[in-house]
């Protein structure tokens, strides 16, 4: 099992696509790291010696920011959106999609399950 900013990559995967389970990085950012510290992406982890992970932890702890740290961030900019009450924000705060996507339809991911609105449906005829 090997062990990378806190987080315990997939030991049978090749190490470009076991890097990207690393919140911050994706398969981009990955091919870099792995050019740059000269390990053949193609390598199962199990493989990899611990001076080639030790590499692996150094490039990424200096050069990255990735998992607590950059959820702290974007946290961060999304409350200052808030904040500051900016388009984006009110719709953050609404939960509502806040790229310009649709809601008359779709947009079910961000707003979740349909709620029944009272008095949408006819009445049941009643005997009297």
């Amino acid at each position: 099992m090997a062990r990378i900013a806190n987080v315990v990559i997939p030991d049978a995967k090749q190490i470009q696509i076991s890097l990207t389970y690393i919140y911050g990085i994706g398969p981009v950012y990955a091919a870099r790291i792995l050019e740059a510290t000269k390990i053949d992406p193609t390598t199962r982890v199990k493989d990899l010696s611990e001076t080639e992970l030790k590499k692996l932890r150094d490039e990424i702890d200096s050069n990255y920011t990735v998992e607590g740290d950059l959820q702290r961030v974007v946290a961060g900019n999304v409350k200052r959106l808030k904040d500051i009450a900016t388009y984006r924000g009110i719709r953050h705060k609404n939960n509502l999609p806040s790229r310009g996507q649709r809601t008359r339809t779709n947009g079910r991911t961000r707003r979740g399950k349909r709620i029944a609105i009272g008095g949408a449906q006819p009445k049941a005829a009643t005997k009297t």
